[in-house]
Parts: structure tokens; C-alpha cells; sequence
């Protein structure tokens, strides 16, 4: 997709906010058309009371000096709204990706996701679309403001001298289409490269942190150190590659600026030397010239700046055009006639040219029973969970949940009836409270407490200072491994889900405390739907109904 293709249809997304974009574009273009006419008006109003000063006649000097403050006001006032506006625009915008971003995103996890690193997901929906910000600000508001600009500027030189008009719009396009041009072809490669070494040192950064305890321990940290700073000179060698060109491009357009001037001086004054032009004319038509060139002036930078956004918008595209593992349902779900669970024949792989990891499954768990399913990692317990929220398809035989086709519900359902305790659950930079409500949003405190003296954690919470308003840090590190998983399933819980699926809900915990864990969940699950993924099969064997034996995605009954 070249760039083009790229910013119309990143445009494209922009169009809610349609009337805020131009509102700012007009402004922007008032603003500038009001300087001119200040630098023009005032140009004029000098030599002509120099000229009537000469000649001794009087001179209507209140009108021009009305208008020479009308202009400089609305230069000011015009300014200051056009900044209200466009940045009012800009952060409506970059509120709109970061969630349409997010949106296209949900679909996609876990499947789609896990072949990205989590720091360049966060680079991609944080930093890329920050620098999404200069589309409107440095790239389409001032594309706008220039042809305006020009075309008003160079009708109204016309109406004097149009060889002045023509001289004019010659070096506005110079400095407006040719400069930028160039700027472009020479800077959208090191503005690409600028990206992608800012995600690949945002990646490095963040490895580099969360494994800072390992890479002491392996005496790895100087090596760390080395890739970060060789990412960190790619980056700030293009970065400079990019400002060098911005500098060179501003003194071209100066250069152009200054070109103009005298020439419209020159040509201004051949013209008054001949008596078609009045004189107090000719620094009228020179200073206009010259302020012209505020309405260009923002394009080479604009015209640098492409690179970077067209890269930042196609990794963002790249990642939203992602089709989803599991194609969305769009017909509404059928109601469950109960909580059962059936599997017949079930075969799954995480990769079309995988092996299997379920092959053949049936399995039944009728309404309100519990079953534990074991075996060695890698066997394919986890699995049953995920094919059974959806969160990858399954290639062969039928899974039935409530009587009905698993395929015939939308996930949003399955999610609401169904609560998972998963391996890898995560927990929040923020507090006790805070990560239960993810849950239930409007649980009150009696609920929270029932669900967290079930999971075993609710007298521990409680002795702190601040009780549920604890602090519990980054992924729970203020936690022990065993508090963690307890405040997880706590918070599973909370939902009150109709199947509970337990994927080694013991982890971290010493067997005493894993068994009295469980024989709580147990009695909190009472008459619920119930699947248990474990490797410790002692702490449940006498609590469940039936246990299960997966090996190498088959299913081995009587255990």
C-alpha cells in the first residue's frame, strides 16, 4: 500500500470529526490570509503618509489604521482559536484510533496475537498513533491552508500587477510543491526507519526491564546494554538524517520568501515608473509577497513528516486487517438449556501445519458436575479451555454447550456464562478492589467478600492497612505467587459464572492450603458446572465426580 493509498484511508477515519478538521483548516487559513493583509495594509499605509506628508495634502489616516488593527487582531484572536480547534481535533482523533484500534484488536486475541511482542503492540497503539497526530496538524490542515492561501494571495496581486501575481505563484510553488517534493523522496525512507527503530528500542527497553533479574544473574546486562544503545544510534542517525533535511528545506523556503520580495519590489516599481502602479503600492505588493509565503511555509515539514506517518499508519493497518482465528457470529446466541458440556471427536491445532493437540475427544460433563482433567504439560488440557471460549477454532467432530452447536454462540456469551481461572491470568498496576471489579463492575462489597473468602485470601486483605484498598503493584508483585492466583480466582468468581474452568488453580500454594482452597471453591460452586485442570490430582481427586487422564490429546478415562 503506498503512501497515498495510506493517508486516504487514514482520512477516511477522520471523518466523524469532519467539522472539527475544517473548522481548524478555516481558521488557520483566516489567520494567515490576516497577516498578509496586515504586512500588506501596513506596507501601504507607511509609504502613503510618507507620500502625503511630501507632498502636504492631508490624508484620511483613520480608516487604514482601523483596518491595520482589525487585522493584527484577528491575526491574534484567529491564532488562538485555530490552536483551540485543531489541538480540540487532534485529541478527539487520537481518541477515536487508540479505541477503534483497541476494538480491532479484541477479536484477535489470544490467536492472532501471539506472534507479537507485547512492547511493539503497546508502540503500535501508544507511539504510532501519537505520531498519527501530525496527519491533521502538519499535513492536511496546512495542504488546506496553502491552496487557499495562494489562490486568495495571488487573486488579490492580480487585481495591481499581474506580473507580480505570476512572479509570486511561480516561487509559492517552488517553495510549496517542488521543495516539499523533494523533502518527500528524500526523507519517507529515514522516516520510515525512524518508526520501526522506535518500536525495535521500545521492544529492547522493555525485555531489557522485565528481565533485568535474569540478565544479572547471567551476566548478560553489558550485552543488553550494547543492543539498546546500537538501537538507540540507528535511531537517532535517522532522526538526524530527518531534521538535517527539515533545516535545509526551511532555508529554501526562506530563500524563495526573499526572492519574491525583491522581485515583486522590482517589478512594482517598474510599474509605478511607468504610471500604472500608484507608488505607496510598491512596498504594499512587496510585503505581501513576502507574508504569502506563511501559507507554504509548513509543507516541507509536512512533506518530512509523511514518512514517518505512513509508516506508523501502515503497522497500525497491518494489525487491524488481521482476520480473527475465529469468525465473529452475527446472528444472536441461542439460550443454554443447561450447563452441560459435550465433546465428540474433537480434533484442534494451534497451526494448520502442527501436530495435533486434541485428537479425537469426547468428552461429557452433564449440568452440575465436576470433572478433573489431568496429565503432563503439553498434553492438551489447557486446550479444552480455549476451544471451549472460542478463542481457537477446532477442525473436527462437535462441541455442544447447553444443547446447543458451541459455534452457534457469540463469544461475548460464552464470557459472560462461562468464568476461566487461566495460567497466565493478569492482574492490575492498582488495587485490591480495582482488580475484583474488572469483574463485576457493579459488585458490591458483600459479594466481593464472599468471593474472596471463598478463594481464601479475604483475612489476609483484610489485616492490611489498607484492607481492599491495597495497592498490590505490577502483575501482583506486591503479592506472593499464591495470593496472586487466589485474587484471580476471586475474582472469577465475583462473576458468578454458570461453568467455572479451573486451569491449575493451585499454583504456588503448599498442598494444605491448596485443599482447603478447593473444598471452598467447591462449596462456593455448589450445583454449578465444573472443569479442573490440574497436575496435582490428589488435592481434588475425592471433591470431583470424575477425572480424566489427557496424554499426547487423547483422552484416557478411569483414573
Amino acid at each position: 500500500m503506498n503512501d497515498l493509498k495510506v493517508l486516504l484511508r487514514l482520512l477516511a477515519l477522520f471523518r466523524p470529526y469532519r467539522g472539527w478538521m475544517l473548522l481548524g483548516a478555516l481558521l488557520a487559513s483566516i489567520t494567515v490570509l490576516a497577516s498578509v493583509a496586515l504586512m500588506a495594509v501596513a506596507g501601504w499605509f507607511i509609504a502613503a503618509m510618507a507620500t502625503a506628508g511630501m507632498a502636504g495634502v492631508l490624508m484620511n489616516y483613520f480608516l487604514p489604521a482601523a483596518g491595520i488593527r482589525a487585522f493584527a487582531i484577528l491575526r491574534t484572536g484567529g491564532r488562538y482559536a485555530e490552536r483551540v480547534v485543531s489541538h480540540e481535533a487532534t485529541f478527539r482523533l487520537l481518541a477515536r484510533l487508540r479505541v477503534w484500534l483497541f476494538r480491532k484488536l479484541v477479536p484477535l486475541a489470544p490467536a492472532q496475537l501471539q506472534n507479537h511482542r507485547g512492547a511493539d503492540l503497546v508502540s503500535r497503539i501508544q507511539a504510532d498513533i501519537d505520531t498519527l497526530q501530525h496527519a491533521y496538524l502538519r499535513l492536511y490542515s496546512p495542504l488546506v491552508v496553502a491552496l487557499v492561501g495562494t489562490a486568495v494571495v495571488v487573486a488579490v496581486l492580480a487585481l495591481f500587477s499581474p506580473a507580480v501575481a505570476m512572479v509570486v505563484l511561480a516561487l509559492l510553488l517552488v517553495a510549496g510543491a517542488l521543495v516539499p517534493g523533494l523533502v518527500y523522496r528524500a526523507a519517507s525512507t529515514p522516516g520510515a526507519q525512524v518508526i520501526r527503530e522506535r518500536a525495535a528500542l521500545r521492544v529492547a527497553l522493555v525485555d531489557a526491564l522485565q528481565g533485568m533479574t535474569d540478565l544479572r544473574v547471567q551476566g548478560a546486562q553489558e550485552r543488553m546494554a550494547e543492543t539498546i544503545a546500537g538501537v538507540s544510534e540507528r535511531l537517532g542517525a535517522h532522526q538526524s538524517r530527518v531534521a538535517r533535511l527539515g533545516s535545509l528545506s526551511e532555508g529554501m523556503v526562506g530563500l524563495c520568501a526573499n526572492l519574491a520580495t525583491w522581485s515583486a519590489a522590482a517589478l512594482a516599481m517598474l510599474a509605478a515608473g511607468a504610471g500604472t502602479l500608484a507608488p505607496e503600492q510598491v512596498p504594499m505588493l512587496a510585503l505581501a509577497a513576502f507574508a504569502s509565503f506563511e501559507a507554504v511555509a509548513p509543507l516541507p515539514l509536512a512533506m518530512q513528516r509523511v514518512g514517518e506517518i505512513a509508516a506508523a499508519a501502515r503497522r497500525i493497518f497491518a494489525l487491524a486487517d488481521e482476520v480473527p482465528a475465529i469468525a465473529p457470529v452475527t446472528t444472536p446466541s441461542p439460550t443454554p438449556l443447561d450447563s452441560s458440556i459435550h465433546f465428540h471427536g474433537v480434533r484442534m491445532r494451534y497451526d494448520a501445519a502442527g501436530p495435533l493437540v486434541l485428537d479425537g475427544i469426547d468428552l461429557d460433563i452433564p449440568a452440575g458436575r465436576r470433572v478433573a482433567v489431568i496429565g503432563p504439560s503439553g498434553a492438551g488440557k489447557t486446550s479444552l479451555a480455549r476451544v471451549l471460549l472460542r478463542f481457537w477454532d477446532y477442525e473436527g467432530g462437535e462441541i455442544r454447550f447447553g444443547g446447543h452447536d458451541l459455534r452457534a454462540y457469540r463469544q461475548d456469551d460464552l464470557f459472560r456464562l462461562i468464568g476461566v481461572l487461566s495460567q497466565d491470568t493478569q492482574l492490575l498496576n492498582a488495587s485490591v478492589r480495582e482488580n475484583l471489579l474488572v469483574a463485576a463492575p457493579d459488585a458490591d462489597m458483600a459479594a466481593m467478600e464472599r468471593a474472596m473468602r471463598a478463594a481464601q485470601l479475604h483475612d489476609f486483605i483484610a489485616a492490611q492497612p489498607h484492607g481492599y484498598d491495597s495497592w498490590i503493584g505490577e502483575g501482583g508483585v506486591r503479592l506472593s505467587l499464591g495470593q496472586a492466583r487466589r485474587l484471580a480466582l476471586a475474582r472469577v468468581l465475583l462473576r458468578d459464572p454458570s461453568i467455572l474452568i479451573l486451569d491449575e488453580p493451585t499454583e504456588g500454594l503448599d498442598a494444605p492450603t491448596g485443599r482447603a482452597l478447593m473444598e471452598a471453591v467447591m462449596d462456593a460452586m455448589a450445583g454449578r458446572t465444573l472443569l479442573v485442570i490440574t497436575h496435582r490430582p490428589e488435592e481434588v481427586r475425592d471433591l470431583v465426580d470424575d477425572t480424566v487422564r489427557l496424554t499426547d490429546g487423547r483422552l484416557v478415562r478411569g483414573i
